[in-house]
């Protein structure tokens, strides 16, 4: 009994110390934007007088309107089309068992082992002789293929547990192969692929190492992207900066506060499911 306490009580503690880990940075940067702007604030000190306008002003500067939209475009560019063909393919080596399916699911493992860091400098090289430098394209492209290995994984974890007997059933019925996923698999799978588009959603929209290299045009990059085209231009201004900050986190802040029920309950499914 004592040890089961014991235990509850450390599980407790270190929750509480990765909350105040995870918090703290958060906070800080909320305060330091409220200080005048040009200031360097020291700790965690609440202004006297809090500059709310640091936010509108950090808008405005940085043009966040026309970065969201290019964030939006990107996101719309990678997100369907990554969930599209990562559900095909996971429904056909997982469940379909296509022939060399090990060969080819080996190859998609292979890849979750390539950092972006690593094949920076060819892709910029094939981007180029694409003429897709300083477009989307540059961007969206190269996240689809690299967005492909995880993707095809989570989605094949999915597809292996789903019983034969649907498939036979739906088979016996009259339903051929493309009628079986589209309106048997699909809507089955759809815990899994809204986790997924959260994931990949998250990723994209916080995709910063692409977007400087390929793209120069801050206005075509995403909002994390162009944070350091404003960082260039505002880093003496620390409450400005911290604002702009804020304003390029909130989006997927939001996004993960609404869906985040939805996205721990697919996560469950799946750890249950084995």
């Amino acid at each position: 009994m004592i040890v089961g306490r014991r235990e509850a009580w450390t599980g407790r503690f270190f929750l509480v110390l990765l909350m105040v880990v995870t918090v703290v940075p958060f906070v800080s940067l909320f305060v330091t934007a409220l200080h005048p702007s040009g200031s360097y604030p020291a700790g965690l000190s609440w202004p006297s007088e809090p500059q709310w306008g640091n936010f509108a002003m950090a808008f405005q500067a940085a043009h966040m309107g026309d970065l969201l939209a290019s964030s939006v475009l990107i996101v719309l560019g990678v997100v369907p089309i990554s969930l599209l063909i990562a559900t095909m393919a996971g429904f056909a080596i997982g469940h379909l068992r296509m022939a060399g399916r090990r060969v080819v699911f080996l190859m998609f493992v292979l890849g979750l082992t390539l950092p972006f860091e690593g094949i920076i400098t060819p892709l910029y090289y094939q981007i180029r002789d694409m003429g897709l430098l300083n477009t989307r394209w540059a961007i969206i492209l190269p996240l689809i293929g690299l967005f492909m290995p995880f993707a095809v994984f989570w989605m094949r974890a999915h597809f292996i547990n789903v019983p034969d007997e649907i498939s036979e059933a739906a088979r016996i019925d009259g339903a051929n192969t493309w009628q079986q996923f589209w309106r048997i698999h699909v809507p089955l799978a759809m815990p899994a692929i809204s986790s997924l588009a959260i994931l990949l959603f998250l990723w994209t929209w916080n995709q910063f190492l692409l977007t400087i290299v390929l793209v120069d045009d801050p206005a075509k990059r995403t909002m994390a992207g162009a944070l350091g085209a404003f960082q260039g231009q505002w880093g003496t201004n620390i409450p400005l900066l911290c604002a702009g900050s804020l304003l390029v986190l909130a989006p997927t802040l939001i996004i993960f506060l609404i869906f985040q029920r939805r996205f721990v309950s697919a996560l469950l499914q799946g750890s249950l499911k084995g």
